[in-house]
């Protein structure tokens, strides 16, 4: 629904109506909306995060993280729903423990590459900023563009 009709599209009664349930249904398991909201920003960035973790695995994973890059990028709806979630948790601070978790997974993957922290922060901002600019624009960036960027931002395993 995120995907489709943004964080303002979400109600009670709109999600219980695309799950087919009933309205109390929806307001039984999360009291409010912002409980709602919170689950679906917590499973989209502990499933992004857990992807990103296994990435940081050791060798050389540049290849493998712009191959999910490219994919992420090529699925626009979600993409733009998790960037809604993620800018709700801006203005949430309670919502941010899973943000973090996310930001925590690529400067970790970073880190592989370079022991400097100021880099592996460079770098989860760079990522966020390309997959930002996916959502721009018609033609997305491929695994080999995303691969350059990371080369030129990541020169070389450091393990």
């Amino acid at each position: 629904m995120i995907e489709r009709d943004g964080v303002a599209g979400v109600s009670h009664r709109s999600v219980s109506r695309e799950a087919g349930l009933p309205t109390s249904a929806s307001t039984y398991y999360f009291t409010g909306l912002g409980d709602l909201l919170t689950a679906a920003l917590t499973s989209v960035m502990e499933e992004d995060s857990e992807r990103m973790r296994r990435l940081s695995a050791g060798g050389d994973r540049r290849r493998d993280l712009a191959v999910l890059l490219a994919e992420v990028a090529g699925e626009p709806g979600r993409l733009l729903a998790e960037y809604e979630l993620f800018l709700l948790a801006a203005r949430r601070p309670h919502l941010r423990e899973a943000t973090d978790g996310w930001i925590r997974a690529v400067r970790a993957f970073a880190a592989g590459y370079t022991g400097d922290p100021v880099r592996a922060r460079n770098v989860a901002g760079a990522v966020d900023g390309l997959l930002l600019h996916s959502l721009l624009t018609e033609e997305k960036p491929t695994a080999d563009e995303f691969e350059a960027a990371l080369a030129d931002l990541l020169p070389g395993p450091g393990r």
